[in-house]
């Protein structure tokens, strides 16, 4: 009887919804597992939103079907409703197996360009569970043509249509709900697709990534030749011109650009229990041969590392809202630091990141900036406990970089991305130094801080070494920042009696004036190493390093930021939100702050308001410029005389060794790399690290994915490893 009532049920309209419904389910289940492999690794939540959404979005889409009435009109919609879920899932797993990233709406739209990377291989992406995607529907099919698949005539009600609409936002909103109490800002950040898709799933993914692209499209497609005019003219302004103190003093050095994963200013010279958190960074910073900075802020948005990466490279902001990178990253025009040093003084350049190469979009970014190889995460071994869920370890990484570094082309400009001081801050046991007793706040994350910060420290004095042994050091600059905050402001209260602060005195002034990052750049040999006190943040740091490397003509570049050793800098240090900070005071939240009382200004006189609006109009400028530079993609409207744009169809990151090696044999005698200076010989033996899984074999788990975008199948013709422009 039970078997009769579900056969009939199944037969009803509502029934076939659901068995719809519930087999997009399972085929999205299958895509996670087996092609996605999304639950590797994942959160709890994740786990259950995973298991969830696709659900709600099936019966939102596919029930639609139920308003109409007409059988003739009901089941063919309901089935072309279907048909559209699964051609959704099946195109971004074969998209996915390609590129290891879901197809965002660009891609959708412009499928020529993906074309050429998917057409002859489009079979070969092809797998045998595939077949899954479709049976059922040439099963549904032939039960229709064969009538054995009757049409039920008895339409659902409007009032029961509407309540499945209804109970399927309801269930979307509950979702991410679940997802942004877990991932604030989840949606806005948009600072991964992967982080999107656990969360939300590939419609809702889809969706937004369809609102964002005609946003940002309609902002492009507004912007006139003329709009760059206003930016120049800014520029020529705002531009001040290199301290003959110090103009071309690293002229010719390799450059080492080394991120310091949300190491905030605070851990240098700070002691806990006695012992120093940071010694070896504090050693460096106090050296002579170091330029440090003890007023530099970190200026990121939403985007946070993405941001700090592109205000770096290129002296501009992030975006208001998102990433740049993720958003506008693939297509967006930038003036770089690699292709700026490449084009004036002949500069080769890589990046070293031992996570995914498509987080934040990397793959796609480091090309239109004209890096030109990016060792990510398929370049070493991350199995095993050899990485955290950002990416390989930072002793592993600067130790495993080697066979890679040695063979670059000198002079060089090459960054090194840290990973392991990164929230939430939790180390391996085996990781921590035995020696290095924490804090004791009450607050894990500020505990485990300290430690990560340790660890960190350990891996940049082992790379040091390395450099000095190899002789790369004495030839080199290290320029060391950190992006970002690492301790957030829920976390201050705690962390305030560490640094000897009154928790119940916190104050929002507090918690900006911890937006301070390290900021050193060492120059062996140099002697005249000091602590520069002028206020400055990530903007800056372009025209500083390009001063200091002796780049003739700077103001021809599209730079916001000015040279942090210039004593003609306005020192007016803009925030992402608006808010700025000036060594006298600090606007935060429409509030001023006394910088040297740290108290809130009651009563500001006339004189005192005419200069916050001063200074609050320098601060929102610089933000309206760079939006206006981003947002429209002004840098396709002007290049600067002698700069060739780059064209990042021309950049391949796959077989970057074999491409470096290549390029060592067509130079001969001409090769500058460290291998053949070394009498062709490696100097891999010369890195010594206490890593305790440094030389273990491989194993076959691993706490992220090792793949390469750019990777092929393993059968490259002898064209993918010429060496990239």
């Amino acid at each position: 009887m039970k078997q009769k009532r579900l056969s009939d049920w199944l037969k009803s309209r509502m029934g076939f919804i659901t068995m719809l419904v519930l087999l997009v389910w399972a085929k999205t289940q299958m895509a996670n597992i087996m092609d996605f492999k999304l639950y590797e690794g994942a959160s709890f939540v994740q786990w259950i939103t995973m298991v969830i959404n696709p659900i709600p979005i099936a019966f939102l889409t596919i029930g639609l079907a139920l308003y109409f009435k007409s059988p003739k009109l009901f089941y063919p919609i309901s089935l072309i409703l279907y048909i559209a879920n699964l051609a959704l899932i099946q195109l971004n797993v074969i998209y996915y197996r390609e590129f290891t990233d879901f197809m965002s709406v660009s891609v959708m739209l412009g499928y020529d360009k993906v074309n050429q990377g998917l057409g002859a291989s489009g079979f070969a992406l092809s797998n045998i569970h595939d077949i899954f995607f479709w049976l059922d529907l040439v099963i549904f099919i032939g039960l229709f043509l064969f009538k054995k698949l009757k049409l039920n005539t008895q339409a659902v009600s409007r009032l029961k249509a509407f309540s499945v609409t209804s109970f399927s936002l309801l269930a979307c909103m509950t979702v991410l709900m679940i997802s942004e109490m877990e991932r604030p800002q989840l949606i806005t950040r948009q600072f991964d697709s992967k982080m999107l898709v656990k969360y939300l799933g590939i419609d809702v993914y889809t969706a937004f990534d369809a609102v964002r692209a005609r946003n940002v499209s309609e902002l492009k497609n507004s912007a006139k030749s003329s709009d760059i005019d206003k930016v120049r003219e800014y520029i020529n302004e705002h531009n001040v011109p290199a301290s003959a103190e110090y103009k071309g003093i690293a002229k010719g050095r390799n450059v080492f650009v080394i991120h310091l994963e949300s190491t905030q200013q605070f851990s240098l010279d700070l002691k806990i229990n006695n012992q120093e958190v940071t010694p070896f960074l504090n050693s460096v910073y106090h050296s002579k041969d170091t330029i440090g900075f003890d007023n530099f802020f970190n200026q990121v948005g939403q985007g946070k590392t993405s941001d700090a990466e592109n205000m770096l490279e290129t002296s501009t902001f992030g975006l208001p809202q998102g990433s740049l990178f993720a958003t506008q990253g693939s297509n967006h025009t930038f003036q770089a630091m690699p292709s700026i040093l490449k084009q004036e003084q002949g500069y080769s350049s890589a990046v070293f990141h031992g996570n995914n190469a498509s987080f934040w979009n990397r793959n796609n970014v480091y090309k239109n900036m004209g890096y030109q190889y990016f060792f990510d995460a398929s370049y070493f071994d991350t199995s095993g406990d050899k990485a955290t869920g950002y990416g390989l370890k930072d002793k592993l990484l600067f130790a495993d970089s080697v066979p890679y570094l040695e063979r670059l082309q000198q002079p060089f400009y090459a960054k090194y991305i840290t990973v392991t001081n990164h929230f939430p801050f939790t180390l391996d046991d085996e990781d921590k130094d035995p020696n290095f007793q924490t804090s004791d706040s009450g607050s894990k994350v500020v505990d485990g801080y300290f430690e990560s910060n340790r660890y960190m420290d350990e891996s940049i004095n082992e790379f040091f070494e390395y450099l000095k042994k190899s002789g790369l050091y004495d030839n080199s600059i290290v320029v060391l920042y950190g992006d970002h905050y690492g301790i957030s402001n829920s976390e201050n209260k705690s962390l305030a009696p560490v640094l000897g602060k009154d928790p119940d005195n916190w104050t929002a002034n507090d918690n900006t004036q911890l937006q301070r990052v390290p900021f050193m750049i060492h120059i062996p040999g140099y002697q005249k190493g000091h602590i520069n006190h002028t206020y400055g943040g990530e903007i800056d740091v372009m025209p500083t390093l390009l001063h200091l490397l002796g780049v003739e003509d700077t103001k021809k570049y599209v730079q916001l930021g000015q040279d942090l050793l210039s004593n003609k800098r306005t020192q007016v240090v803009a925030m992402r939100d608006g808010d700025f900070v000036t060594p006298e005071y600090s606007y935060v939240n429409s509030v001023i702050y006394d910088n040297k009382t740290d108290e809130a200004v009651e009563e500001p006189s006339q004189e005192l308001k005419a200069q916050i609006e001063k200074d609050k109009e320098i601060a929102h400028k610089q933000l309206s410029m760079s939006d206006s530079i981003n947002q429209k993609d002004l840098l396709r409207f002007y290049t600067p005389e002698g700069f060739k744009p780059v064209e990042a169809k021309d950049y391949n990151y796959s077989n970057g060794l074999e491409k470096l090696k290549e390029l060592e044999k067509q130079r001969g005698d001409n090769s500058r790399d460290l291998y053949t200076i070394n009498g062709n010989k490696s100097t891999k033996s010369l890195y010594e690290t206490d890593a305790p899984q440094y030389g273990t074999p491989r194993s076959n788990s691993s706490r992220i994915q090792q793949v390469n975008p750019d990777q092929g199948d393993g059968n490259e013709s002898q064209e993918s490893i010429q060496p990239n422009p």
